[in-house]
């Protein structure tokens, strides 16, 4: 049964609406997705811990969910917004509803509401934080409860998502190392048949590691707050920065440990980690107004021209004004918008781009960077 609901935000819109997952009530920031499919890879990435998702296309649900099509272990997003909840899924890989699998996690879904007008506000006015609930339908109540909420800006979701105890990536299982093992260079298992990499867990997606393992790469995942001393004392080929939530420049611990590790080895950064590579090199984030998050993000790879259909989740960038031009080279840029959304240094063996080339959802034009990173340590 569904449940009269009430959406405010907190420059005092409201929107009535209803939730399919019953009685409830959460906050976050409200972002919006332009993906078509794909929800379930959405809900269960890291990067979008602390907000509410409203996907623009208007009929979800359809083909249900399946243990499969995760991206990491629980549901991140703070709520979930649609147009159409579809009850009904039809797909042989289904093993339950979207609205099953949403309540089993106690994550609110919503419906009935238009929200083109929704994501069309949140274009104009930005990103922002709201409420949802069932039990306070009073608008005036809901809007200052939104305003009262933290914001993005200034926290540190990291700590949030990251493991806390390190593990191998084999045969696409989480393997935890046991405390009896040593993590030194002799932990790697297939050192000199496989390039070995550690990669830090601001907030990893699962297919990230699978492109890493599918490239050839032994890999063992370590907690956002590893230190420089422990990634040296393990004596890897390369070094590997991942995804993460919400605002870089609090993540001060990743950012030092970056610093000292820039020029030991091939050092390669996804979304969070091109941010976070970034200010260890001495440049500036900033928020962008309603950020890019979707599959269809074109970009154009400045050495070859192609221009690069890809998959973006993220509401924060690097300026690159802030970058020094005789260290940093640009290597992508964004079509729509003209933000940086690649770069590498000219003397180290580091690079980095805003957007996930292992989709997930998305295309996959950009695969293509996971060799990179292999001949980058094959040539060090």
């Amino acid at each position: 049964m569904k449940m009269d609901a009430l959406i405010a935000l907190e420059d005092g819109r409201t929107f009535p609406c209803a939730s399919f997952t019953g009685p409830g009530e959460t906050w976050g920031e409200l972002v919006f997705n332009t993906g078509m499919t794909g929800y379930q890879e959405i809900l269960t990435d890291p990067s979008y811990r602390g907000q509410i998702v409203t996907m623009t296309y208007p009929l979800i649900g359809n083909y249900g969910v399946n243990p499969e099509d995760v991206e990491s272990d629980r549901i991140q997003v703070a709520g979930f917004i649609v147009r159409e909840y579809q009850a009904f899924p039809s797909n042989f890989r289904a093993t339950d509803t979207l609205a099953d699998y949403l309540k089993s996690q106690g994550i609110m879904g919503i419906d009935d509401l238009d929200t083109r007008a929704l994501t069309r506000h949140i274009r104009n006015a930005g990103a922002m934080r709201a409420v949802i609930s069932t039990r306070d339908l009073d608008p005036a109540s809901l809007v200052r409860r939104a305003r009262e909420t933290p914001s993005l800006v200034g926290r540190d979701l990291v700590r949030e998502v990251s493991t806390r105890i390190p593990y191998r990536w084999v045969a696409g299982e989480r393997v935890p190392i046991g405390e009896d093992t040593a993590l030194d260079a002799t932990l790697w298992r297939e050192k000199g048949t496989k390039f070995s990499v550690v990669a830090f867990d601001f907030g990893i997606k699962y297919n990230i590691l699978r492109c890493l393992a599918a490239a050839g790469f032994e890999i063992v995942v370590v907690p956002a707050s590893t230190g420089a001393a422990a990634v040296r004392a393990m004596a890897p080929d390369g070094i590997f920065l991942s995804n993460g939530p919400g605002d870089p420049e609090p993540v001060t611990y990743a950012v030092e440990t970056i610093r000292s590790l820039l020029g030991y080895r091939p050092l390669f950064g996804i979304c969070l980690g091109q941010q976070l590579l970034g200010l260890a090199l001495g440049g500036r984030t900033y928020k962008l107004k309603f950020g890019h998050r979707g599959a269809n993000q074109p970009v154009k790879n400045l050495d070859t021209g192609r221009i690069e259909i890809t998959s973006q989740n993220h509401g924060f960038s690097v300026d690159m004004a802030s970058l020094s031009a005789d260290e940093i080279e640009v290597s992508h840029v964004n079509l729509n918008d003209q933000t940086l959304e690649g770069f590498r240094h000219r003397s180290y063996p580091a690079f980095s781009v805003q957007y996930h080339p292992e989709a997930s959802p998305g295309p996959h034009d950009s695969r293509y960077l996971f060799e990179t990173f292999s001949k980058m340590m094959a040539a060090a």
